[in-house]
C-alpha cells in the first residue's frame, strides 16, 4: 500500500506543528530568542489557521454523520469514504 507522500503526489499539504520537518506547510514559530514573528510570518500563519479550521471541521462533521467513525476498521474503508465524500463536494459544486 502506497505511503502518504505517495498519494498526496505534488499537491501542497498543510499541517499543525506536529509535522516540523516533514514536508508539509506548517505554521511559522518564534525561534529561540526571537521576540515576536514578522508581519509576513503572523499573515501566513492566520490564513493557515482559517484553513486548518475549516479542514478539522469537516473531519468532525465526518465523523458525527458516521462517515469515518467505522470505516477504518474495514481495509479500505477509508478511501472509499473519501471518494464518496469526493463525489458528494463535486455534484455540489456543479449543483
Amino acid at each position: 500500500m502506497p505511503g502518504a507522500k505517495h498519494s498526496v503526489g505534488k499537491t501542497t499539504v498543510i499541517a499543525d506543528v506536529g509535522y516540523r520537518g516533514t514536508g508539509p506547510v506548517i505554521p511559522h514559530r518564534r525561534e529561540r530568542g526571537q521576540v515576536e514573528l514578522s508581519a509576513w510570518q503572523e499573515a501566513h500563519n492566520a490564513s493557515h489557521r482559517k484553513l486548518r479550521a475549516g479542514v478539522e471541521h469537516t473531519f468532525a462533521r465526518m465523523k458525527t454523520w458516521k462517515i469515518l467513525r467505522d470505516c477504518r476498521l474495514k481495509g479500505a474503508g477509508v478511501h472509499h469514504a473519501m471518494l464518496d465524500i469526493a463525489r458528494l463536494h463535486n455534484l455540489t459544486l456543479t449543483g
